[in-house]
């Protein structure tokens, strides 16, 4: 809540303010009214069916709470109802993240991951207050369907199996990242199988999921049929058939001799492989016909990093889809960077299935971590569990050695006269009474699990096992380097919560040279103008990324939102950008634009602004409208605005938009982002005017010139000419951007 403390109660991003407008809509017209909603604001002159494109988890969760506190005469907005969710839930988050450690090594370590996972910065960059985005919820749902998995893994219960289906679901209505859990599962399956640690268990954890997990997830708009049609999700399906296989094989070995075992084995494996064969060979026939074999464009940039690059530049522009960089993982999970590996060897001893499905899931999630920024926040919870693990068994041996050496301490007198501080080994004999006894509870504990055929834990034998007591004095300073390491963890999450991750992109503030802080409001300023000054039904021109605020801030119809699922309508503004000015008005005038935003951050030094990300608007512009070509917009290979740049550059409307009157602010015009004089100056606009520039110019207006004023100075043509020009005007244009 530091965001709200620091600025106040507001929505941050761009995604965000969509899902708060969907909630909005949501809360007065009702469920029915939702699903069937076609927003004519978004998209012109295409539209949207929001009730079938969006994940609908977010915004059923929040709705739900706002009913549910009003109906309980609390008189709580919308708007702070979906400003909160965010933070709600990551306390949920870290709930789950305990259940699953506890699975997996029990609550000591349990505890140390919800700790950590409470401050981790990659979680709080999307679990702060107004983070108003699917993630908020989802990362609670994937901790808790992992959890429920692994629950119904060492008890074998069909409630929790049922429980494990339903939270899939709700993962599925919360996010896309749900074919993660998909994937995972499947993969852990069967590497138990492969490893021979096949049980009933196993079974009864993996086959409900994937048929009431399925049957569900068709269930959501969004997902329909492609539960069952898209790549990403036969795997579940090919290891169903496995298990089966498997599952059968194992049967016939309980009631056959084993003679007749050989011979069952060898016609069930052959009918098998057949089967699986017959499957996988229907699944290619069913994808051939597909030019990316049924995978959609973000998987596959999963599977191979360059492929957004090469095909999909729409995908490559998106920042949060950028492979990161070394540094962002010491900002986003610190030093547990450096305590993974430590719990990936603590789940090795002794290796369980629970271990083993978390190994598995950290050695996933650091690959997908890499090739995409935005799938650190998976990493993150892997991280924190794997972490937590590390930091108790660590504190477990310490701590044992300290309490076996410090004199005084009941049970161990005899320890402390013998150790005298030196390192020893010490044998599973020599253990004391006491410790012996409390090794052996939770064995009597383990009867009642036996007989529901729970998984018991490999026990090493009296030759391998050793207790390792170390010296007391290494050991207290060893506890006290861990105290001092978590406490550098806390105080960098604390920064990173207050100073990185808290301010909202929608406000930006900077410190001057004596202290002071300074505000820039100029995006709400914009939207508030569009709201107050324009027509309702009036049309707005600007990139895809501010097309969701557009929209929720201003109320006005955008063409292109950060959707972006029609490229062709996202490259046709691309175009019209990269475009020059005659041309640009033209194609923005067959689209009935009136006014045009862009936003600049030459003067106060903003780097995220349209300049920075027009290269983009020319890729994928020229993908789908050749005449476009990126070598006309360079210098040698470099992208230049000085006086070095390309004409089509200086006379792009992109260029003229963002430079118009630029000069005026210092005589130089000097660019602080690019750190550069532009090269082009002193120009007018002959089809556009400008109509409104913010207090800081990081947001500029502009107004398409109405087609009189055109021929304005024009000499008069003749009567003939002039009726020929009519019956063209009447006719229509030819498309202007072909």
């Amino acid at each position: 809540v530091l965001q709200v403390i620091k600025y106040e109660s507001v929505i941050h991003e761009f995604d965000p303010y969509f899902n708060y407008r969907v909630t909005q809509f949501l809360s007065k017209n009702g469920i029915y009214d939702f699903w069937n909603w076609f927003d004519d604001r978004t998209w012109y002159p295409l539209g949207r069916v929001i009730g079938g494109t969006v994940y609908p988890g977010l915004t059923l969760t929040a709705g739900t709470i706002w009913k549910v506190v009003n109906s309980l005469n609390i008189p709580l907005s919308v708007e702070t109802v979906c400003v909160f969710t965010a933070p709600i839930f990551s306390a949920f988050a870290s709930w789950a993240a305990y259940l699953l450690t506890k699975e997996v090594k029990g609550p000591g370590a349990g505890l140390t991951a919800a700790a950590l996972l409470a401050m981790v910065p990659s979680y709080i960059s999307r679990s702060v207050a107004g983070s108003y985005d699917n993630e908020a919820v989802a990362i609670f749902a994937l901790v808790f369907t992992f959890y429920l998995y692994i629950k119904t893994l060492n008890t074998g219960s069909l409630f929790y199996a049922t429980l494990n289906a339903l939270a899939y679901f709700y993962m599925v209505c919360s996010w896309g990242g749900y074919t993660f859990i998909i994937n995972l599962i499947p993969m852990h399956v069967l590497l138990c199988i492969v490893t021979g640690r096949y049980s009933s268990r196993l079974y009864i954890a993996y086959a409900p999921l994937v048929v009431l997990g399925t049957l569900l997830a068709s269930l959501v708009p969004v997902v329909g049929f492609n539960a069952v049609l898209t790549s990403e999700h036969f795997a579940s399906f090919l290891v169903f058939i496995i298990i089966h296989v498997v599952a059968l094989a194992y049967y016939i070995k309980g009631i056959l001799s084993p003679k007749m075992f050989k011979v069952a084995v060898t016609l069930v494996v052959s009918v098998g492989l057949a089967v699986c064969c017959a499957v996988i060979a229907i699944l290619i026939a069913v994808v051939a016909s597909s030019p990316t074999k049924g995978w959609s464009g973000r998987s596959l940039t999963l599977l191979d990093p360059t492929y957004a690059s090469k095909y999909i530049p729409i995908i490559a522009s998106v920042s949060e889809h950028q492979p990161p960089t070394w540094p962002s993982y010491f900002m986003d999970i610190n030093v547990l960077a450096f305590l993974v590996p430590a719990g990936i060897i603590a789940c090795f001893m002794p290796l369980t299935d629970s271990s083993s499905f978390v190994i598995l899931y950290i050695v996933t999630s650091v690959y997908f971590s890499g090739v995409m920024v935005r799938l650190m926040l998976v990493l993150a919870p892997a991280a924190c569990i794997l972490s937590g693990i590390a930091l108790s068994e660590a504190f477990n041996v310490l701590t044992r050695s300290i309490k076996f050496q410090l004199p005084g301490i009941a049970g161990n007198p005899s320890i402390a006269s013998e150790e005298n501080g030196s390192s020893t080994v010490v044998a599973p004999n020599d253990i004391p009474k006491t410790e012996e006894a409390a090794k052996e509870k939770p064995a009597k504990k383990n009867r009642k699990k036996e007989k529901e055929n729970v998984e018991k834990k490999p026990t090493p034998s009296k030759t391998e096992k050793r207790l390792l007591v170390l010296p007391l004095e290494a050991s207290v300073i060893a506890v006290l380097l861990l105290v001092l390491l978590g406490a550098f963890y806390v105080v960098h999450c604390v920064w990173a919560a207050a100073e990185a991750y808290s301010a909202p992109s929608i406000v930006l503030t900077s410190h001057s040279n004596d202290g002071g802080l300074h505000v820039f409001d100029d995006f709400r300023e914009a939207y508030s103008w569009l709201s107050h000054n324009t027509d309702v039904d009036d049309k707005v021109a600007s990139w895809w990324d501010y097309g969701y605020q557009t929209t929720a801030m201003a109320n006005r119809t955008v063409l292109v939102d950060n959707n972006t699922w029609n490229n062709t309508h996202i490259a046709t503004v691309g175009t019209a950008m990269s475009s020059p000015e005659k041309q640009a008005w033209e194609i923005f005038h067959s689209l009935d634009v009136k006014y045009v935003l862009v936003v600049f951050g030459g003067v106060v030094g903003y780097p995220s602004d349209d300049i920075n990300k027009f290269l983009w608007m020319v890729r994928i512009g020229g993908g789908v409208f050749p005449h476009i070509k990126e070598p006309d917009y360079l210098r040698d290979g470099q992208y230049r605005i000085d006086a070095q740049a390309t004409p089509t550059m200086l006379n792009c409307l992109m260029y003229k938009l963002s430079y118009f009157r630029f000069v005026e602010t210092d005589g130089k015009g000097f660019d602080r982002v690019r750190r550069t004089e532009i090269g082009k100056k002193h120009f007018k606009l002959t089809h556009f005017e400008e109509v409104f520039t913010t207090h800081h110019w990081m947001v500029r207006i502009y107004k398409l010139k109405p087609q009189r004023n055109r021929i304005r100075g024009k000499t008069k043509k003749s009567k003939s000419s002039r009726s020929v020009s009519s019956k063209r005007d009447v006719r229509g244009k030819r498309n202007p951007w072909h």
